[in-house]
């Protein structure tokens, strides 16, 4: 049985919604769409996804690893790709800040300029 339910997008809080959409439109390589100043999305040119930001006013950056006391990261993005090496060089040009603390030879942590941590790993 179908669920009459669908994932329609995955929404990230940011101080700067447009900010960050743009950053993921050209890390991803997806469209801009919907572009206010409250409310910013991007969507993949292939139909696969959308991403969704939305303005928080009281915006603090989310530390990773966790500290007690501190705002904890409430999600997280795993970004599957082709060559790790590349993938990296690509997002670090984008503006993404690689993290300290690796806890995997085989993923890399980054931080988007919001302060959310994505993840890259190969196939």
């Amino acid at each position: 049985m179908t669920s009459p339910i669908h994932l329609h997008s995955t929404v990230l809080g940011a101080p700067d919604p447009q900010q960050l959409a743009r950053f993921y439109a050209n890390l991803l390589g997806w469209e801009l769409g919907d572009d206010d100043r409250e409310w910013a999305t991007i969507a993949s040119p292939t139909g696969g996804g959308k991403l969704s930001f939305q303005l928080e006013e009281n915006f603090e950056r989310p530390v990773w690893p966790e500290e007690p006391g501190r705002q904890q990261m409430m999600m997280h993005l795993d970004l599957k790709v082709d060559d790790l090496a590349r993938a990296a060089a690509h997002a670090a040009e984008c503006g993404a800040k690689r993290a300290s603390h690796q806890p995997q030879d085989d993923v890399i942590v980054f931080f988007d300029p919001a302060g959310h941590p994505f993840c890259l790993f190969e196939n």
